[in-house]
């Protein structure tokens, strides 16, 4: 019995160790075309590409292997085709330049395109002027990773996004560099995935675009630049840690915008030079805590829609204005937050301000209003009026408070 039991595991575990043939295509090698290399192939072969330029129209991978440049060989689709597309388990690629995909709205074509596929790993490539760089779609287990993607977008509907991710789950998004498309990262129905270390910078749209995307965490990304930074929409339990949202200026642009979005975690992220930090509409139950806002707008923008937030322990630092809200119910909860703005005193010395803090301005209640009030900005009678606000409040929520304020930077 106990010598089948050692036959049996052998026979199982034996594929585990079967090291693959080593392929090789280019000049004065065997093989001078990657698609008659991948089809001579075994599964789990390694096919090693030599540099040079390679023109072979859409590239189909349709068997486990390994796919790895030497020498940055260029994979280019001539601007007619997808270059390579996924349609197998257990594929990695890595070390090529994919440049030059064709640019069609119907098909969406691709550096890389993954199709139903799972433990497909792409990674340290260059995806140069393509119509969508890495596009994923009903892919499970896959890991997108030190991939550096850029294309020239001009107009949204001219270009796709540089990682694009639908109906998939627990992928690994880490340490790539996106510029130049519509969306940097863009997760619809994606689920149990994390976003790490990213670099999304000068994207046309959003850095990154949450639709109907649940469980997810995103970490120490840096979003820079872009039209509307960052937009979390219609998702639930999205946590956010200790992320950069850096110079997304425009009429519409916000450092993050939530939207119906519920039971997430906001920690340790910094909000700077932003036309708003953090807009929120139909947002609940969130925790936005130890996070930076400085040199924006508006640091916050809370829709009378949210409700049952907590706002606590962040520090707001020279932001022309630090709260702002459509409406008179207050549903949110602030609280030990560090205000730059405020003025009151802590005579037991144990770092609470003993007199509650009003970060909502009576000039920041017009503004919202009759945003053409802006020409009225540090005017003598704007100060003059916000201050006998914070004596005698009349316009402004009487329970839009901080009552602990902190003295000092959180």
């Amino acid at each position: 019995m106990r010598s089948l039991i050692v036959i049996l595991s052998v026979l199982f575990l034996a594929p585990l160790f079967i090291k693959g043939a080593q392929i090789r295509v280019g000049t004065g090698e065997a093989y001078k075309s990657i698609q008659l290399a991948i089809n001579a192939a075994q599964p789990y072969d390694t096919i090693h590409i030599n540099k040079g330029l390679y023109k072979e129209g859409n590239i189909q991978i349709t068997k486990p292997l390994t796919i790895i440049g030497k020498g940055w060989p260029e994979i280019d689709g001539e601007k007619k085709y997808e270059v390579f597309t996924i349609k197998a388990n257990d594929v990695i690629i890595r070390g090529l330049k994919v440049q030059h995909s064709g640019y069609a709205t119907l098909d969406d074509p691709g550096g890389i395109k993954v199709l139903e596929s799972q433990n497909v790993v792409i990674e340290n490539n260059w995806l140069f002027d393509n119509f969508f760089g890495v596009y994923l779609q009903y892919s499970k287990n896959c890991i997108v990773r030190g991939n550096r993607i850029q294309a020239y977008g001009k107009q949204e509907q001219e270009i796709g996004n540089g990682i694009h991710c639908w109906k998939s789950d627990s992928l690994i998004i880490e340490n790539n560099f996106i510029k130049g498309h519509r969306d940097g990262i863009y997760f619809e129905f994606v689920h149990y995935s994390s976003i790490h270390t990213n670099h999304a910078v000068s994207n046309i749209r959003y850095g990154l675009h949450f639709m109907f995307s649940n469980n997810d965490v995103y970490t120490e990304n840096k979003f820079q630049g872009n039209g509307a930074g960052v937009a979390v929409m219609y998702s639930r339990s999205v946590d956010m840690y200790k992320n950069i949202f850096y110079e997304n200026w425009g009429d519409a642009a916000y450092g993050l915008l939530l939207k119906e979005i519920s039971d997430g975690h906001i920690s340790g992220n910094q909000f700077t030079r932003n036309t708003v930090g953090v807009f929120m509409e139909g947002t609940n139950r969130m925790k936005v805590e130890k996070n930076k806002f400085d040199y924006n707008g508006w640091a916050m923008k809370i829709q009378a829609s949210c409700m049952e937030n907590e706002i606590k322990q962040n520090n707001f630092l020279a932001n022309t204005f630090d709260v702002s809200t459509n409406g008179t119910t207050v549903l949110n909860t602030f609280l030990h937050n560090y205000w730059d703005k405020y003025s009151g005193y802590d005579l037991n010395k144990d770092g609470i301000g003993d007199v509650p803090y009003r970060p909502l301005t009576m000039f920041g209640v017009l503004v919202e209003k009759v945003p053409a009030a802006m020409l009225l900005f540090r005017s003598f009678m704007v100060l003059l009026l916000d201050q006998s606000e914070k004596i005698f409040p009349t316009l402004t929520p009487d329970h839009f408070i901080d009552p602990k304020p902190s003295m000092k930077y959180v």
